[in-house]
């Protein structure tokens, strides 16, 4: 019996050795055991929560986006935003009639402002760095709205739907044209993109309440019609939260009052009184409608032709996608319906305002493209080589010359070491060109006015309607003496013919030509024009009143 004990207790000892030097756990590679700091290992090679070089190869792309964009878009690129922070910086520049009116807010010019501001303390505010820093800047905040909608994607679907919706944002033709321009609306777009990111949609593992709400704040202050988008979304997640009270008092309450509060304090310091602006924006805008000074089109407008045209090619993989897209993401379609018909009802239409809703069709586009199988290619070329001309196109040829022509506007001051000795007058409709953020440079300049009438008055004509009724007379009464006329006359091709009799008479030659578009209309001519005194007469004392004015 002992004996047998022994071999049994002698087998179980060798089986135990056995089992140390040969059998071996099997690793497990699943994710979901790895430890914390194989995930921390893993992460450094992530940026923005997504793979480095993805986001790189983005953000060199939106960057290559920015010097391939030399075109003008609308005149608020620069006069609501560059020109302001020109002015907050450098104590010159002009502010238009809104800002007097005070339906503008100081925060979005306040972040260029701070980039000029830096730019003057290191004695780096180069003409050329005030233009191209900014909208850089712009670029970056585009490129980390276009991962983020990448990353919204993969949680909400997998990563092939993600890469053909990120596909569709890239290859946008007038994502391309506004993404980096330095519009109150791109950043509108830029804010609900990464606001949508942390927005509760269903399948979203990324939801933040508090998050989400300070950006669709933030991009209220900035431009108060953001609301518009973002009401059925709001209206949705009010719907959906079971602690209804909760959301309003701890997250939406607090967010709103700390957002306005931030708003009033920079326009208290700016405007010099309290100042609500938002309501004065909407007050003008929506309730009184006098956007329609500055033209209006039928009520059928977006449906017809401005949500077409910036969906360009895109539009049959969006009508496609619509009918592929599962339903928890109707709220998305619904928004862009929703922004369509509001907007409709209102008289003065842009391209541009419809534009913060454009990356949610991208949602369909990629559906679209997900579910092509036998002529998916060709889709792909045609949607990529189709919106290439169009990006080319609009961002180096189309409108550019009112752009070009400020280059010749600062050799002329830089030129003139008495910058009283030149002037400017430049005669095209109101806003066509930037002004000083362009220039960088006190050069007496001119151009012709066209605030709306605020006063109610029936049959009214601002300076520029007047010029253009008769613009041969209107120049002969201006100028009435050598002393008062302008160094330097810029305008459209279109008027060289109707004004040669007064060129003539006052000496001036053409001295510069630059193309502006293949689609001369109205008052806009396809080339812009410089024309250049030979006897330098004394500056104008209109113009030196102006100037002081602006300083």
């Amino acid at each position: 019996m002992e004996r047998g004990r022994e071999d049994a207790s002698l087998t179980l000892r060798g089986l135990q050795n056995r089992s140390h030097e040969k059998i071996k756990l099997r690793k497990r590679k699943s994710t979901l055991y790895f430890s914390t700091q194989e995930k921390n290992v893993r992460r450094r090679g992530d940026l923005l929560g997504e793979n480095i070089h993805l986001v790189l190869f983005t953000i060199a792309l939106r960057i290559l986006n920015c010097f391939l964009v030399q075109t003008s878009f609308v005149p608020d690129e620069y006069w609501q935003s560059l020109e302001v922070a020109h002015h907050m910086v450098f104590n010159y520049g002009y502010l238009t009639w809104e800002w007097t009116e005070r339906l503008r807010s100081y925060t979005y010019p306040l972040i260029f402002a701070s980039i000029y501001k830096i730019l003057h303390l290191l004695g780096k505010d180069s003409v050329q760095l005030l233009i191209w820093i900014p909208r850089l800047a712009q670029a970056l905040l585009s490129a980390v709205a276009d991962v983020r909608l990448y990353s919204l994607m993969k949680q909400l679907e997998n990563q092939e739907v993600a890469r053909w919706v990120f596909f569709c944002q890239l290859c946008s033709w007038f994502t391309w044209y506004c993404c980096t321009r330095t519009l109150t609306n791109t950043m509108e777009t830029v804010l609900t993109i990464i606001a949508l990111f942390y927005y509760p949609l269903e399948g979203s593992k990324s939801m933040n309440s508090v998050k989400y709400s300070s950006l669709v704040a933030l991009a209220f202050i900035i431009r108060p019609t953001a609301v518009i988008p973002w009401t059925p979304l709001l209206f949705r997640h009010f719907c959906q939260e079971p602690r209804k009270l909760d959301l309003i008092l701890h997250h939406f309450l607090p967010v709103g009052l700390a957002t306005l509060s931030l708003s009033l304090m920079i326009d208290r310091i700016f405007f010099g009184q309290w100042t609500l602006v938002q309501f004065n924006f909407l007050k003008f805008n929506v309730l009184q409608n006098l956007g329609t000074f500055y033209g209006s089109h039928p009520w059928h407008w977006y449906f017809s032709q401005g949500f077409p045209v910036i969906l360009g090619t895109h539009l049959p993989f969006f009508i496609h996608g619509c009918y592929l897209a599962p339903k928890r993401h109707w709220i998305l379609l619904v928004t862009v319906l929703w922004t369509l018909l509001v907007y409709s009802m209102l008289s003065h239409k842009e391209f541009r305002f419809i534009y913060p809703v454009l990356p949610f069709c991208m949602v369909f586009c990629g559906y679209s493209l997900t579910h092509l199988k036998t002529w998916k290619k060709p889709a792909l070329s045609f949607l990529f080589l189709s919106n290439l001309f169009l990006a080319l196109y609009t961002g180096l040829v189309h409108q550019r010359g009112t752009l070009d022509v400020m280059s010749h506007i600062q050799k002329v001051c830089y030129n003139n070491p008495n910058k009283s000795s030149a002037s400017i007058f430049i005669m095209m409709p109101c806003h066509s060109t930037p002004y000083y953020s362009h220039v960088h440079c006190p050069l007496p300049m001119r151009f012709l006015q066209c605030p709306p009438d605020l006063t109610g008055k029936s049959q009214y004509l601002d300076e520029a309607d007047v010029f253009y009724l008769n613009p041969l007379n209107w120049l002969h009464r201006e100028f009435h003496d050598d002393a008062s006329l302008p160094t330097h006359l810029i305008t459209f091709s279109i008027l060289e013919e109707e004004i040669s009799a007064f060129l003539i008479s006052s000496n001036y030659n053409k001295t510069a030509v630059f193309f502006h578009t293949h689609l001369p209309e109205g008052r806009i001519g396809s080339h812009v024009y410089v024309y250049e005194r030979k006897l330098k007469g004394k500056f104008n004392t209109k113009m030196n009143s102006e100037l002081s004015e602006i300083n």
